[in-house]
């Protein structure tokens, strides 16, 4: 299955910034951890030519979420696949350094657009990944967007605010929000809309931004932010996928290649410390790229990972940690929540 799965790889890298990208894992049967790519209900890419996914094509067509379906008599599990999420801040105030670093823990790219060299330094020393010192409308036509770009507004000022929603407002986004009283923030759309800006984009636009907590501190208005953003991403019914560092190990010209088992949540009950789809890759001497969450669920499926590593028996298999009762609760597994975790050797 390596080679196949360098070939997956690449096919999702080729297929970067298309919509409606899909992997499909066969979760039983005779052809178990068989894989599809599917783009707009299309299959481009198997894992086994003509395989068992090529005779239900109208069934492919109707999966719209990530998650567990069945596909004929077969468990299959669903990656919708995003991109890396990006959180794009424009201004880099004291509001905005604790959404930085917020951002930067959320392992999100973090991109901050300022114009004043010194509050571009904070915005560095904050952990940002890239910073664009630049005057904003300058600093916006080097950012492309995307379905999983996330726009912050936060700069100093009502004249710059509206520089930079009208140009946010003409690029792909998955949330847009802006700082500011209900009036300064209605007169800066009013504004817009009478300069021909799409007024449903207008519409839609997080003002005041950040979710109502009664915040007031600078970290508490960060904390309303990113929790807003949260909740945005988290309607929508999709993973990331396979992280960039995950895709590097499976695509890297080994000398020596070795078994590798990749380790995916493919059900989440309760407070999980990881969602749908993530993954984890483990090496046979217990090297991991990647976390499923930690702690003594990971522990677990590590150990398990690295027998099937080390025999020659099965080539996947599903395994079930129960973070509840007593005996969860001694050995450290404090989430309380239940997951499945599928484990293939790659």
């Amino acid at each position: 299955m390596e080679s196949r799965m360098a070939e997956l790889m690449e096919a999702i890298q080729e297929s970067e910034g298309q919509a409606e990208r899909r992997v499909l894992t066969l979760l039983g049967g005779r052809y178990i951890s068989e894989k599809a790519l599917v783009i707009g209900g299309k299959i481009v890419w198997e894992s086994r030519k003509n395989g068992y996914f090529h005779g239900y094509t109208d069934e492919i067509k109707n999966i719209t979420e990530s998650g567990i379906t069945y596909i004929g008599n077969e468990k299959v599990f669903c990656d919708t696949l995003g991109q890396e999420k990006q959180i794009v801040i424009c201004g880099a105030g004291h509001v905005s350094i604790p959404v930085i670093k917020m951002a930067v823990m959320m392992d999100c790219e973090v991109i901050v657009l300022e114009d004043r060299p010194m509050y571009a330094d904070h915005a560095r020393l904050a952990g940002a990944s890239q910073v664009i010192c630049e005057p904003f409308e300058e600093a916006l036509d080097k950012i492309q967007g995307s379905a999983d770009t996330y726009f912050v507004i936060l700069t100093r000022g009502h004249r710059y605010d509206q520089i930079c929603l009208e140009k946010i407002a003409a690029k792909e986004h998955a949330y847009i929000g802006m700082i500011g009283s209900r009036r300064r923030t209605a007169l800066v759309k009013q504004s817009l809309a009478e300069k021909g800006v799409d007024q449903e984009v207008l519409d839609a636009v997080y003002t005041p931004i950040g979710l109502d907590i009664g915040a007031q501190t600078p970290a508490e208005i960060g904390v309303a932010i990113i929790a807003e953003i949260i909740e945005v991403k988290n309607r929508k019914k999709r993973t990331y996928g396979y992280s960039k560092e995950i895709m590097r190990a499976l695509t890297a010209q080994e000398p020596y290649p070795e078994k590798k088992i990749m380790a995916t949540i493919i059900t989440r009950h309760g407070s999980a410390p990881q969602g749908l789809g993530t993954k984890m890759l483990i090496y046979r001497d217990g090297r991991c790229v990647g976390t499923i969450g930690g702690g003594c669920m990971e522990a677990r499926v590590i150990q398990i990972a690295r027998l099937m590593a080390a025999g020659e028996g099965e080539q996947a298999r599903i395994c079930h940690v129960d973070m509840t009762g007593n005996e969860a609760e001694e050995e450290g597994m404090v989430c309380g929540g239940e997951v499945d975790v599928f484990l293939e050797i790659v």
